[in-house]
């Protein structure tokens, strides 16, 4: 197994990913629907054990750990859907882990994050470096770090979502629209699916992936981003390793408002019975507001449904 951290993901890796996920995991649905009178699909990722589809990366990239690295344990960096991911797989291979999380991330991703039995580590979101706190942890405690997206083993293990809908769409789907943060799950994606296109979508003001795609390098989100309900999509910027899988592959980003991911989570709920996150909903918003196209072989990625009951019980009745 090659172990050289600098390494780039590759198709091969995500189809091997897929093939170890595919034995512990059954496939989430890839469930019809109709967006201005065109059937399209949507992958159900929401319906993951941990409630999403983090749990693809973090079971993929502690599987490869060596005997070595596993004693040593992992430290990650999450809101909460990375987090359980981590946890899942660390609590099933018997690996220490601790992640460091904000203090006003949502309720239920700590206490969810809590019950797998790990370690979590608080900070002020604003006001501390989450980088910093689990560089630290990692120094002090000679730890592994389970990066979000900027790791190639996370990613191929994103990838195998791809994998999966190719099974059971029965061909290449024509375009895959995807809730981005990182880019992890886009730059799976599209090495899981290179004749797809790939369709980023990103709140308002933090485009980091949509920017550094057009710019043709990192952007940051700056001293003052504006608040997003998507919880999930906060990352300060993309790293080097998901803007070189992506360059030339994504379509320019698309952004989508606070309201227009509420409208999606409506919709997910009313007509799929399924309950999404605002991170997890904004590949759906984008379709749904005329963002991106879509057509009979388009998919579009639900990535996760940990919400607060009350807030989520609020977006239902706010017609």
């Amino acid at each position: 197994m090659i172990r050289d951290e600098i390494r780039m993901p590759t198709r091969q890796g995500v189809l091997a990913a897929a093939d170890s996920i595919g034995r512990i995991l059954p496939p989430t649905p890839l469930l019809p629907i109709e967006i201005e009178g065109v059937r399209c699909h949507v992958k159900a990722e929401s319906l993951q054990p941990v409630g999403a589809f983090k749990i693809r990366g973090g079971w993929w990239r502690l599987s490869n750990l060596s005997d070595e690295e596993k004693r040593r344990g992992v430290v990650a960096v999450s809101s909460g859907n990375h987090a359980q991911g981590v946890a899942w797989a660390a609590r099933r291979l018997g690996i220490a882990a601790a992640i460091v999380m904000p203090r006003n991330a949502p309720r239920v991703k700590l206490e969810a994050t809590r019950a797998l039995g790990t370690e979590i580590v608080l900070y002020d979101r604003p006001g501390e470096d989450r980088d910093e706190v689990a560089a630290r942890l990692v120094k002090e405690r000679g730890a592994v770090l389970v990066h979000a997206f900027g790791d190639p083993w996370v990613i191929e293990g994103q990838g195998s979502a791809g994998v999966e809908i190719e099974a059971q769409l029965g061909r290449s789907p024509s375009r895959l629209v995807v809730c981005c943060g990182g880019g992890g799950l886009a730059a799976g994606l599209a090495l899981a699916c290179p004749d797809s296109a790939i369709h980023v979508v990103e709140p308002e003001g933090w485009d980091m992936v949509g920017r550094a795609l057009a710019n043709g390098e990192i952007v940051h989100v700056g001293d003052d981003p504006p608040s997003t309900i998507c919880d999930a999509l906060q990352p300060d910027a993309t790293k080097p390793i998901n803007l070189a899988v992506l360059s030339g592959r994504a379509k320019p980003g698309v952004t989508v408002t606070d309201e227009e991911v509420r409208a999606a989570q409506r919709f997910a709920f009313a007509r799929l019975n399924l309950v999404a996150e605002p991170g997890g909903a904004a590949a759906l918003a984008a379709a749904l507001a005329g963002k991106v196209p879509v057509d009979e072989d388009t998919v579009i990625l639900l990535t996760g449904g940990n919400t607060d009951p009350a807030s989520f019980a609020a977006t239902l009745v706010d017609t």
